[in-house]
């Protein structure tokens, strides 16, 4: 009986096993049966041509007309698009609006943040949630035209740009606004050397690369042509008309212009050294150091006079045999230069190393075309 069982599980094992007949009316499910959702989904369509994307904050009043006006020109244009709202914490009615707006359209589409996050995380966001070639960002106050994006695109594509920014010329904004904003973008156009007018402005149009290759966080949205001139893109700018705000009130405050500098030193930095510290911190610590020696230096030469017989030398130096350099604070203000500067070589030589730990190839060249 034991062998007739044992025979019976070899045979089973070497067999190799025959489904039973399947029943069409049945379909079997496999590894790549999809869900019911998927099954009578429609086929996949080609991605837009065009993504619009519109950070918003407690913007209710405007997200409708906005959306009314950017589906009709770009209907008009011919183009095909997509318009994403990117939602940063809004307590308003604005999810509302744009979630009755995707029942309309669904072109209309939304991301909803959990709390406010900023704008740099709202375009990121937009991004990794877009499929457009060409990428708008538009703000969603109804102060930027929205029948400017064909200008936008038109330029991008005949002058073969990889970036366009809008400039306010009539900025229609108070003066507590205005004239810190010139101001702003005089400093950042000196310094960054970017012959742009208005780095503030929301309306811009990009290739989609640009966005994919040039990373932002906390408010460097600002920066984004300062970053990708860097990068080696292509940047232009674009007059523009600007309206009056007629709902809800600004996010921004005069806290925006010393924010702005800040970050303004954190880019120039990322910009120029983020691959070479040490040429940052191995200058500035030369210089310490230097500082440090000439002072030390001019100390030893006071007390090896002090403690010599030349006294025509002691007399003209203004020294003489009890001098003691314990009683010198230019003593203690040259060995603090030279131990600062040796703290900042330091901290360039760490950055060295940990660039070097963390370097990827692909961050160190942009490739515009390539034949094979």
């Amino acid at each position: 009986m034991v062998l007739l069982e044992s025979a019976f599980a070899i045979d089973c094992v070497l067999k190799p096993y025959r489904s039973p007949p399947r029943d069409p009316r049945h379909p079997v499910l496999t590894a790549e049966t999809t869900t019911v959702s998927e099954r009578v989904a429609p086929e996949a369509t080609e991605p837009p041509e065009v993504t619009v994307m519109v950070p918003v904050l407690d913007e209710e009043d405007s997200v409708i007309e906005l959306t009314e006006r950017v589906t009709a020109v770009l209907d008009a244009e011919g183009r095909s698009f997509e318009l994403i709202f990117v939602d940063d914490g809004s307590r308003d009615g604005t999810v509302e609006r744009i979630r009755e707006l995707h029942g309309r359209d669904s072109r209309v589409k939304l991301v909803r943040f959990r709390r406010n996050f900023g704008k740099a995380a709202a375009i990121t966001a937009g991004v990794e949630h877009s499929l457009g070639r060409i990428l708008v960002t538009i703000d969603g106050d109804l102060q930027d035209v929205p029948e400017e994006i064909p200008r936008f695109l038109e330029k991008l594509e005949a002058e073969n740009l990889d970036l366009v920014s809008g400039w306010k010329q009539d900025r229609q904004d108070p003066p507590s606004k205005r004239y810190p904003s010139k101001l702003f973008n005089w400093v950042v156009r000196r310094l960054a050397q970017i012959d742009l007018h208005d780095f503030n402005c929301g309306f811009k149009a990009y290739r989609r690369e640009v966005l994919e290759q040039v990373a932002i966080y906390g408010e460097l949205h600002r920066y984004i042509p300062v970053l990708a001139s860097r990068r080696g893109f292509r940047v232009g700018e674009l007059p523009v008309a600007h309206e009056k705000r007629r709902h809800g009130r600004s996010k921004y405050g005069w806290d925006r212009l010393y924010k702005g500098l800040l970050d303004l030193i954190t880019v120039l930095f990322i910009t120029k050294y983020t691959r070479r510290p040490l040429h940052l911190f191995g200058v500035i610590g030369l210089i310490f150091m230097s500082i440090g020696l000439g002072i030390n230096f001019y100390l030893a030469v006071l007390w090896f006079v002090a403690n010599s017989p030349w006294v025509e030398v002691q007399t003209l130096l203004g020294v003489g045999p009890g001098f003691q350099l314990s009683g010198r604070p230019l003593l203690l203000l040259g060995v603090l230069m030279m131990l600062l500067g040796f703290q900042t070589l330091t901290t360039g030589l760490l950055g060295e190393m940990i660039t070097f730990k963390s370097f990827r190839r692909s961050d160190s060249y942009s490739i515009r075309e390539r034949l094979e």
